[in-house]
């Protein structure tokens, strides 16, 4: 089953990088996943000032809000996607995660299988 393991930050440093996780910690997880066999995809996030959002208002207008809109505890850094046997199996490779670290947190989201016949379809998670 696929899981995607949301990481977020609990704070940054002046590279806007997460002081708990050296670069080696990071490579070392990114090698584990690979030779496991399970990363189905996964990004790294560019920094915080480059986010734009776009909100859509009920008449249809569009807003577009350049950079960080709100300040937050806790800033999505990245995303894996990874395919593993069952829930437990994904929570261990996201308590295993550098990003999980230090005030930091992995939200894991199984992925949606909309051609499964036992998934009711929605989208609302």
């Amino acid at each position: 089953m696929k899981y995607m393991l949301l990481i977020h930050s609990g704070a940054v440093d002046e590279q806007g990088g997460a002081p708990q996780c050296t670069v080696e910690d990071w490579m070392a997880y990114d090698k584990d996943v690979r030779d496991a066999g399970i990363l189905v995809s996964g990004e790294s996030l560019a920094d915080l000032v480059t986010a734009t959002t776009v909100r859509v208002s009920p008449t249809g207008e569009r807003t577009v809000t350049d950079g960080p809109f709100a300040e937050a505890r806790e800033l999505l850094g990245g995303f894996l996607v990874i395919d593993v046997p069952d829930l437990d199996a994904a929570l261990d490779w996201a308590a295993r995660c550098p990003g999980a670290r230090d005030g930091g947190s992995v939200v894991v989201r199984p992925v949606a299988d909309f051609g499964a016949p036992e998934d009711s379809g929605d989208f609302g998670g």
